[in-house]
């Protein structure tokens, strides 16, 4: 429990970090946030395919469906997340985007077999005020949304089926396998929705673009190896400290505002984050111990 704990924090901080390189990139050239997604995954697929070959640790996968799945839908929120941040707060992405632990609740009766507990819709009601929070600013109209932040909370929704499959894949199948295929699938799906549209990236935003693919190659590793031991609930509940690092970094690093509203539904998010995993009612049981 302890170790997957240590690995899931540590990926969330990487990953929050990645998308202050992916704010510099995308604010500094006319690169989309779909080219750096193929850069992503195809520098964890090199560094994946490296590793197998000289390892020799290759694994076939036993169960193909659920590795294939987490391939697709991991490709499709990368590929959302990446352009949240393109268009809209690195705060916001981030924010948004961590809301997938909700979705893993509605989604893992059908993939996982757990049972959806009887207070998820007040969790639910909760979490989507918290998007309304953070998505409507103050005095706008609802047909006034940011396209990043649409992009940004679809990357939630599909997080939550990838990290649903996750789970499913790793009783099965080894890291290395899972990520040789996500990466896989990642790099072919992100390269040809590329075709006549890449840019050739050019002076320091190379080695931004660089770490950016470092970095979420490493958290890649680290959240798909913290899964193994920690279970998907409490593994959600640990990943929202991204929230957190994702406002500090927005702050100091572009100055984003952190208004009442952002708060609000900052703080909405995560009670309901802690809500759907358990927290409050481990708390009733240890009182009544």
């Amino acid at each position: 429990m302890k170790t997957g704990a240590v690995l899931l924090l540590t990926a969330e901080f990487l990953f929050a970090l990645s998308t202050v390189f992916v704010k510099f990139v995308t604010s500094g050239t006319t690169i989309s946030g779909i080219e750096i997604a193929f850069f992503r995954f195809l520098t964890g697929f090199i560094l994946t395919f490296t590793y197998i070959q000289t390892s020799g640790k290759y694994h076939p996968m036993v169960k193909p469906f659920n590795v294939y799945m987490r391939g697709l839908f991991n490709t499709t929120s990368v590929i959302f997340f990446f352009l949240g941040v393109q268009y809209t707060t690195v705060s916001n992405t981030n924010l948004l985007n961590m809301t997938y632990p909700v979705f893993v609740f509605l989604i893992s009766p059908f993939i996982t077999k757990e049972k959806i507990p009887r207070d998820l819709l007040f969790f639910l009601i909760l979490v989507l005020a918290g998007i309304y929070f953070v998505v409507i600013p103050e005095g706008s109209s609802p047909g006034s949304v940011n396209k990043g932040d649409i992009y940004a909370l679809l990357s939630g929704i599909t997080a939550g089926f990838g990290i649903s499959f996750l789970r499913e894949a790793r009783k099965t199948d080894y890291t290395q396998t899972i990520l040789l295929y996500m990466f896989t699938i990642g790099s072919a799906v992100a390269g040809i929705m590329l075709i006549n549209k890449f840019v050739m990236p050019s002076g320091i935003f190379i080695l931004h673009i660089f770490t950016i693919a470092i970095l979420s190659f490493i958290g890649q590793v680290l959240l798909t190896a913290g899964y193994k031991h920690i279970s998907a609930t409490a593994g959600s509940l640990i990943s929202s400290a991204r929230i957190i690092f994702a406002i500090f970094l927005g702050v100091i690093f572009f100055s984003e505002p952190v208004t009442i509203r952002i708060i609000s539904g900052s703080i909405l998010i995560m009670i309901s984050l802690a809500g759907v995993n358990g927290f409050f009612r481990n708390l009733k049981f240890i009182k009544k111990r």
